[in-house]
């Protein structure tokens, strides 16, 4: 199956923590955690478009139904709580029950 063909919501909680040098961002790698990251807003909100056209279904994990795609160029980057940088060129919109969205950069699809 190709794109998602019904009406999903944007989840704007999970923003935050995907835009560089956001206080959420922040947060996630004084934890200790890596934090994926889009290269700005106009970035993330552009992919979550093309995912919502044309990505491809990935299957459910972790209560989630998954989207996704590789694109040809880095969309963003995983930065580790060291401060190294990875580039992603994978992106996953993921849609809850309720089907609110949020999407994420990563370096490949989801897996259980």
């Amino acid at each position: 199956m190709s794109g998602i063909e019904r009406e999903i919501i944007l989840d704007s909680r999970h923003i935050s923590k995907h835009l560089p040098d956001t206080p959420q961002m922040q947060r996630l790698l004084s934890r200790g955690r890596a934090a994926h990251v889009f290269n700005d807003e106009a970035t993330m909100n552009r992919v979550a478009q093309i995912v919502i056209e044309i990505g491809e279904y990935t299957g459910t994990v972790r209560g989630y139904e998954r989207y996704g795609l590789f694109f040809a160029e880095a969309v963003g980057y995983r930065i580790s709580p060291d401060g190294s940088t990875i580039p992603l060129f994978y992106v996953e919109v993921k849609i809850d029950a309720e089907n609110r969205y949020h999407v994420t950069p990563r370096t490949r699809p989801s897996e259980e």
